[in-house]
């Protein structure tokens, strides 16, 4: 049997912080949905806030979740019992996702990152955005939205297996990666 997790980085990358709303809003909605849960919570975010957890969060969460600080994302998202992936959107994490084949929501803060979704949901369709201020129900409605969509899940293992094939030896990213070394050569 596998137990349906989810992962979720909110670090927004390296440059970004959320306010003390948009973390108590995410908590909440960890929370309500449910399911196990690993949360990838920098430091730096936390102590910026004031009262970081909700009263009682992390107690009433305790038995099917793994808050941390750091976690190795690319190991993490590779576990097959990772259903679910919520990012900042950003480059590495939308490539490590892909690779693994685990679909995700995105929720952008600033700059490439909104460029990203739009490959993420309208040209690649891997993914699904979330509105900064969904409702409780419309977040459980995404999320089981996501998990449901085969048309997603199915596209999501195409380019996992594309970019598996293209740093095999043989491929355009190994072979590219050659000639890059022979030209600085």
């Amino acid at each position: 049997m596998v137990i349906l997790s989810i992962l979720l980085d909110t670090s927004g990358g390296s440059l970004t912080c959320f306010n003390q709303n948009q973390f108590h809003g995410l908590a909440l909605r960890l929370e309500l949905f449910g399911r196990p849960f690993l949360w990838v919570v920098r430091p730096y975010i936390t102590t910026k806030l004031r009262d970081a957890y909700l009263d009682g969060f992390q107690v009433r969460v305790t038995t099917r979740s793994k808050i941390v600080g750091w976690a190795p994302q690319q190991k993490v998202l590779s576990h097959p019992s990772i259903s679910y992936f919520l990012t900042h959107c950003g480059w590495n994490s939308i490539m490590e996702a892909i690779s693994c084949g685990v679909p995700f929501h995105y929720w952008p803060n600033f700059v490439d990152q909104f460029m990203n979704q739009n490959y993420v949901c309208d040209v690649w369709k891997v993914g699904l955005g979330l509105v900064q201020d969904a409702t409780r129900e419309e977040i459980k409605d995404k999320v089981e939205e996501l998990l449901c969509h085969e048309g997603i899940r199915i596209r999501i293992s195409e380019l996992g297996e594309m970019a598996r094939k293209s740093v095999q030896k043989g491929g355009n990213s190994h072979n590219n990666l050659g000639k890059l070394v022979e030209e600085m050569n």
